[in-house]
This record gives structure tokens, sequence and C-alpha cells, in this order.
């Protein structure tokens, strides 16, 4: 096993990497990636990009709440990221009185910063390669329970040690290539950011759902936090005596813009991929798992959409749901759309005729790389139907109907808890009833409850044992009783139930039998899945090893997994169809012709911005055309955890927030597209341009080190 680990090791980190694919490691930036990233144009050393011993570029780089990157940009803790990354701070700090998603807010001074409770900056402190440590004592001979008994061990022993050394610090050991190698993040968690900027959601979010995944794109999608901390400037909780957390490291400003062919390279935490997912998962994807989801959410956000365009005070609750929801129902459907057409597929199934071909003609029985795929294949389709079942309890019920998840506070396993704390429920609940509407949820749960018994197999209890046995089938009635019967659609009764708690009262609430009928449901089909968990895992991680000893030759770069990630390459337009060729980047000339008065809730255009258009008062955001550029376009490698990114030039500087891929490769996750693919980004003059001229916080531009 020694012997194995220490070739895939040097599989990765052999050969210099070519861009433009790859979401590469920092520690190996020296050995893979410099000397191609210095040929297209990178001024700076892999020592200034990442160091052992010293500040570098990494340390400027966060990841920002719990999915999204950010960026350190000044020596006062200020914070740049997406819009899209701070909506859902931006929405609980909001109300009807203070509406800061549809207006904007800017801090005047340090005082008028917004403290946004639960929000989390963290820092990656140290990165090490611990493989030997976690996968130098499993045997050669292990079968998949014995190694993921011994793995576990050393993983948790690690991260023990790990811990006792560096106090004060949280500590993460994570898989790579499926399991064949192993990272150590040493990370320090600050519990202390504020608000300090947002444009209104007109700029912000402009051109939504419509525009989502689509160039050319003309969205601002920026906002601005501040990270603070104790006296010792080290995490602590939110104090009014807390300050800014003093920046050993934060990146430069860059007003010179950007042109075509210049080098660009991003860093941030992007979350998920599947390059190594085989054709028997890409069916899955296609024919259950997309489809599925593209329907239910659709249906849901159908009937949010109608209840947040008739009241504010719904819109302002449902913004953040909603847009959590939208932005990866498009994905899925831009997904499949793009597998198909690129015939992704097809590609995989030539690469595993290619691998079984090599596997029998180069390698014995045991080493297990003859019958890797088998055992994917066998592991796919054995869990299909259970997986497909549990994806509608997870869509439409638990993620769909929200009543239920109040009522879970107060259950345990198949039974409700004895006694409960109220300080903890209560915290446990928190703001939750601030942003929920039970008149909306009863038209989600008709919606939900009608297609799940339309298109499951196996339904939850509660149909047969409450909507047919005593509503004769009407599910609407049963939920029209449900919803005016239940304590839970109240926070005024559920405070009260915690202040007078009895079990009995639990019991005899409506919804009970629904929750508990779904979680048992879908724990029998969790339980079901498990014995097909084992085979799956080996398979593919003896399928991965097998593809990088098979073409030793090759750079192999790990599937993201919201760890700090590097990639590279050039600005650059693209030809999404024959005879059409987009621009690299978008101007606000753009903005102005797509203000759309019949939808004004994605194409509406603030006063403001027209009149800074019309008198071309750009300040020296413009470029040397006298346009305002709003986006541009790099053909680095990014998915979901990029949001909020920095794109940096040459000398690592920041030209600009990643924020979106593009439509036409939406199949990136599972097969790069190197003629297609391409990040958009919100260039960052158009930032400075809306924090100086439109929102007038030129105070916060004097904290930036702006470079020309």
């Amino acid at each position: 096993m020694k012997k194995l680990f220490l070739t895939l090791a040097a599989a990765c980190i052999a050969l210099t990497a070519a861009a433009d694919e790859g979401m590469w490691l920092l520690p190996y930036l020296q050995k893979m990636n410099i000397k191609d990233m210095k040929a297209r144009g990178c001024k700076l050393s892999a020592e200034e990009i990442y160091s052992l011993n010293r500040s570098a570029l990494k340390d400027a780089i966060v990841i920002f709440g719990g999915g999204c990157t950010g960026e350190i940009v000044s020596p006062e803790g200020l914070l740049f990221t997406n819009h899209h990354c701070g909506f859902g701070s931006i929405q609980a700090l909001s109300s009807v009185e203070h509406d800061y998603l549809k207006y904007g807010f800017w801090a005047q001074n340090n005082a008028g910063e917004l403290p946004a409770p639960g929000l989390k900056v963290t820092f990656i402190r140290r990165i090490a390669d611990v493989t030997p440590e976690i996968l130098g004592n499993v045997p050669s001979t292990a079968g998949e329970e014995e190694y993921q008994r011994i793995v576990g061990e050393n993983v948790k022993a690690l991260t023990a040690r790990l811990e006792a050394e560096n106090p004060g610090m949280t500590v993460s050991v994570r898989s790579f290539f499926e399991g064949n190698q192993y990272f150590s993040f040493v990370m320090e968690v600050f519990r202390d950011v504020r608000l300090v900027g947002t444009p209104p959601q007109s700029i912000g979010k402009f051109g939504g759902d419509t525009d989502n995944w689509m160039w050319p794109r003309h969205t601002g999608d920026f906002s601005v936090f501040r990270v603070y901390a104790g006296p010792d400037n080290k995490p602590a909780d939110y104090s009014p005596e807390n300050r800014p957390y003093r920046a050993e490291k934060y990146l430069k400003v860059s007003i010179g813009g950007v042109k075509e062919n210049d080098f660009a390279m991003i860093m941030g935490f992007p979350g998920s991929t599947q390059r190594y997912a085989t054709s028997f998962e890409i069916d899955d994807m296609l024919e259950v798992s997309n489809p599925q989801r593209i329907f239910i959410r659709g249906e849901r956000q159908e009937i949010l959409w109608k209840d947040m365009l008739a009241s504010d005070k719904i819109r302002i609750q449902y913004a953040s749901k909603y847009a959590g929801s939208s932005n990866y129902w498009k994905n899925s459907i831009g997904m499949s759309r793009g597998i198909k057409k690129l015939k992704v597929k097809e590609r995989k199934q030539e690469q595993e005729a290619a691998f079984r071909q090599w596997a029998e003609a180069s390698t014995l029985p045991e080493e297990g790389y003859i019958d890797a795929l088998d055992k994917v294949k066998g592991a796919v389709e054995g869990r299909s139907a259970g997986a497909a079942a549990m994806q509608y309890l997870s869509e439409a019920f638990l993620g769909g109907i929200e009543l239920i998840r109040p009522v879970t506070g107060f259950t345990q396993g198949e039974g409700v808890k004895p006694e409960i704390d109220p300080a903890k429920v209560g915290a446990w609940l928190g703001n939750w009833y601030k942003d929920y509407s039970p008149e909306t949820d009863r038209k989600v749960a008709k919606r939900m409850m009608t297609i799940a018994r339309e298109n499951m197999k196996v339904l939850p209890s509660f149909y047969a044992e409450i909507v047919d046995a005593k509503f004769g089938g009407d599910i609407d009635a049963y939920v029209d009783y449900l919803y005016d019967n239940s304590i839970f659609t109240s926070e005024e009764k559920v405070r009260a139930l915690m202040a007078d708690y009895s079990p009995e009262k639990v019991a005899a609430d409506p919804a009970l039998p629904l929750v508990q009928s779904v979680m048992k449901l879908y724990g029998e089909l969790a339980k079901e899945r498990t014995k097909y968990a084992a085979p799956f895992a080996e398979g593919r991680r003896k399928y991965v090893a097998g593809l990088m000893l098979q073409h030793p030759e090759k750079a192999w770069a790990s599937d993201a997994n919201f760890t700090l990630r590097l990639t590279y390459g050039r600005v650059l337009p693209y030809e999404p169809a024959d005879g059409v060729e987009y621009n690299y980047y978008t101007t606000l000339k753009g903005v102005m012709e797509k203000e759309d008065p019949a939808n004004e809730a994605e194409f509406f255009v603030p006063e403001k911005l027209k009149e800074l258009y019309a008198a071309r008062d750009f300040g020296p955001y413009a470029n040397e055309r006298g346009e305002l550029v709003t986006c541009f376009l790099a053909d680095c490698d990014i998915t979901g955890g990029n949001s909020g990114s920095p794109v940096m030039n040459a000398k690592g500087e920041l030209i600009g927030l990643a924020f979106d891929g593009n439509w036409e490769a939406m199949s990136g996750d599972v097969a790069f597209e190197p003629e297609l693919q391409r990040t958009i980004a919100v260039d960052v003059r158009y930032v400075l341009f809306v924090i100086d001229k439109f929102a007038g916080a030129r105070w916060l531009l004097d904290e930036l080190d702006i470079v020309k």
C-alpha cells in the first residue's frame, strides 16, 4: 500500500500542469504549476502565492460563511465577496422598514457597520500533505471495511494531535482523489463579521433568474463586509469592544483593467465537482436526479415567486430561500443540457473502455482495478430507486414544506422528547419564524404532497393513515386542517409550548404524524442505501487510482471539495455557436439597454445609475475607450464555492470578483470544456464606481491600496 500511495503522489506532482483545467492545491504550485504560470505571464513566485514560513497571497483569501469565498482588501479587515454570497445576511438584516435588499445599505463609518448574526469568516493558516500518516499502515490487501476503519482511526488521531498543537484553531483532514491522498488544514474562524455595504438588488442581482449563468452579463455582484477581532486580534464573539481585524496580508486593488489574453488567476474554495464520475453516474444524473430536482423546485419556486411579487414582507422573508433554490435549479437545467449536447456520457464510456482494457492487460485481479467499474455500476444501479425516493422526500418535504423544521426540534427518534431546554430550543429556532409565512407554506405543502403522491412509488404512511382514512384522499382538505390546527405554524404558540412544555401537547399536534412518517421512511431508505456505500467507494477509489497509473504522463487535479485551490488562465472571449462570437467584457451601456419596466423584479435600473451614465461620470474607473466595464470573462476553472473569489492579474492584484460560470459549459462540473468554459467576473472598477459614485461611500476607498 505504501508503494501505491507514494506512486500516486508522485503522479500528482511530477509534471508541469497545463491550464486551463485544474483546481490546483497550493503546496504543489512550485513543483506542478509555477513554470507554466510564468510562461503565461505571471509575475509572482510560488512562494509569494503560498508559503509555509511567511505571509503570502493565500492569507488574504477566506471562506465566507458556509459556502463562498471572500478576500481581505485592507489592513483593517475589509472584505469583498459577491452580493449573492452576502445575500442571506443582507436579507436577515432587512425588514419592510429597512429594506436593504431593495435599497442597499452603506455604513458611513465603522460605528455604522451592522453585525451579521451567525456569519463566520475562516482563514486557512496551514496546509500539509498527510497521506503517509493516514494511509501508511493500511494493508495492501485491505477490503473496503478494513480500509475505512483504519483510515477513520488515523484521521481521528491526527485531528486530535493537530488540535492539541494548534489551540484555538479548527482542524480538518480531507480526502482527495477518492481517498487516495489526504491533506490537513489548520483554520482560524472569526465569529464577528459585519455588513459594511451592499448595492441595491437592482445592481447586485441585476438580471435575476433570466440572466443567471448567462453571458453577456451586467451584474454588480458584490457586497462589502468587515472582520472583527478581540483586543489580541484573535477570534471573539460579537462585542461592541471588538476592533477591525488587523490583516497581515491583503490584496491590492488594480484599476488598470483587463485586456484579451491577459493572465488571470483565481484563488478560492470550489465546492464540488465530479470530473471522475462514471457513465453510470451520468445516466442517473440525466434520468433521475436532475429531472426530479428541476421539476420539484420549479413547482415550489412558482408559488414562492407569486407570493413574493404580491407582498414586500414575503419578498423579504423568502428572497434568500428563493435565490438559493433557483440557483441550483437552473444549474441542473444547464448541466443536463450541456452533458447531452457535448456528449459527455459518450466520452466517459470511451475512457472506461480504455481503462478496462488497460486493467485486464496490466494489473492483477487482487489489485482491484479489473472490477472497479463493475462495483461502481452495481452500486449506482442498486441504490437508484431508493435514492430517487430519498430525493423526493428531501426536496418536496424536508426542504420544501417548512412546517416540518420546527417540529423536528421536539422529536426524538420515532417519539417525542420527554423534556426540553427552552433556551436551547429557542436558540435553535433563532429568528426562523421571522422569515416564515404559514400561508405561503400552506400553498407549497398542497403542491408538494400532490406531486409526491403522483410520482413516488412508496409514500410516507401519513397518506394512508390520515389523508385517505380521515380526508378521503383530499390533500387540500388535509393540509388546511393541518395548518389551521398545528401550533407549529405560530411562533407565539411555540413559545407558549416551551414555557409550559409537555410531550403530550406535541404528540397531539396534527403535524407530528406527518413529520414522523416522512423521517421514518427517509431513515429506512438511507439504511438500505448504506449497503451500496462500500462497493461504490471502493470502486471509485480504485478507478481513480487506476486512471492515474494508466496515464503517468498526465498531471492530475483532484475534484473540488471546498478546500483552498488556485486556477489560472487568460482573459478570453468565446464562440457559443457557429457564427456567434461573444466579446470578453460588457459595459454599463448594456445595463441601460436591458432595462425593462415590464420586468422590474429583474431588470430595474436605479435613477441615480442612469444619471451617472448619462453624464458619463465614471471617474477614474473608465477604460481607455471611456467605457465603464461591468463584467469580464476568463477561461479559469471554477465551480460553486468559488463565488466571491478574487480574480487577480499577473502581479496578484485584484481585478474582479468571480461570480458565475457560463450557460454553454454547464457540464463543466463533470467534464471541463476548454473552448467553451468561462468564469464570469464583476470588474473591480465597477465595484469601486458603485461604492464611490453611486453610494457615496468614498471613505471605504481610502482604506484600499489602489494601483494602476
